[in-house]
């Protein structure tokens, strides 16, 4: 699996029609269809197609033919997606009508070739599958972990209770190695791990 840590576009005009294809991050996607729509008020269509991972690292899919014929844009545009295996990755594609009508077999084909030139237009990356690291951290040390996480720019999520904070890592295998050899040091002060990755439990 590949996914693009920023955006990227191309252009491309077909039989008098404008098409201008977006790919960027999933976590991205709706602040661009909003850009784009408020950028392109007199565009006929923005199509759109998405798929990621949900917490249970379960592909999610969705695309949008916003208007054109059943089938004939949002589709094409995920199964390039699909086909350059990428995930966690928004596809949109904004068309603007030159008058010439391109029946349901030339949308396929434009949005198709669209999708297709965003993704290799894009640098793409390896998608690295991130577990969930739960640890408990007494107050005291509260200020190193916040330190650490920060300087390492990782994922993470805390829940407070009476005596400590319950801090959950969202770790790729690589970033676990680092993190337990900066947690063994703390470990004879109170902290505790709950939930570590599946490689860490073979």
């Amino acid at each position: 699996m590949y996914l693009v840590k920023k955006c990227y576009s191309y252009e491309q005009d077909i039989k008098k029609s404008s098409f201008a294809s977006y790919i960027c991050p999933f976590s991205e996607f709706e602040e661009l269809r909003a850009r784009l729509k408020a950028d392109n008020p007199k565009a006929a269509h923005i199509v759109w197609a998405y798929r990621y991972y949900n917490k249970y690292f379960q592909i999610v899919e969705n695309c949008s033919d916003d208007g054109e014929p059943k089938g004939s844009s949002g589709p094409p545009c995920l199964d390039a997606l699909r086909g350059a295996e990428l995930i966690d990755t928004a596809l949109l594609v904004v068309r603007y009508f030159g008058g010439v009508k391109l029946g349901v077999g030339g949308l396929v084909r434009a949005y198709g070739s669209s999708a297709n030139l965003a993704i290799n237009a894009a640098e793409l990356e390896r998608y690295e599958i991130r577990d969930i690291v739960s640890i408990f951290v007494p107050f005291a040390l509260l200020s190193r972990f916040d330190h650490y996480s920060q300087r390492q720019g990782l994922e993470t999520s805390k829940r407070y209770g009476e005596t400590g904070c319950m801090y959950e890592f969202y770790l790729t295998a690589k970033e676990f190695r680092e993190f337990r050899e900066f947690v063994r040091e703390f470990e004879i002060a109170g902290v505790q791990y709950y939930a570590l990755p599946l490689s860490a439990q073979e």
